[in-house]
């Protein structure tokens, strides 16, 4: 059985910083693709960035592009999500999702298998 347990969330300010941090089991990690997806309260989920299993393609919703990075430790079977200049619109529950294969086809779309997620609240 798969697990993905995303952490490190919390409340921050406007233009602040997080990285959330997802352990996973139950899968080889370095074999699988992953993304990270949010849900805001009374919104709909939306996929927010994904990277290969080597971890040398990325991809990003343009909310988030030039502002978040995904990564990847293999060695470790963590993925990674580090959040600049937070938004108020930013406020969502963060989850990790997993592919089903070491690459994700264009566009990216969220994956069906996610985890528990971390609530990030950005406001001031």
């Amino acid at each position: 059985e798969f697990e993905l347990v995303a952490f490190g969330g919390g409340m921050v300010q406007p233009g602040g910083s997080l990285r959330l941090s997802c352990t996973t089991s139950g899968f080889t990690f370095s074999n699988s693709a992953l993304a990270w997806v949010r849900q805001a309260p009374g919104k709909d989920l939306e996929w927010i960035a994904s990277i290969t299993d080597d971890g040398y393609a990325t991809d990003y919703a343009d909310a988030v592009k030039g502002r978040f990075t995904i990564s990847r430790d293999n060695a470790k079977s963590v993925l990674y999500l580090h959040m600049n200049n937070l938004k108020a619109e930013d406020t969502a529950t963060y989850m990790c999702a997993k592919y089903d294969t070491p690459y994700y086809a264009l566009p990216p779309k969220a994956p069906a298998i996610r985890g528990l997620g971390t609530r990030v609240t950005v406001s001031s």
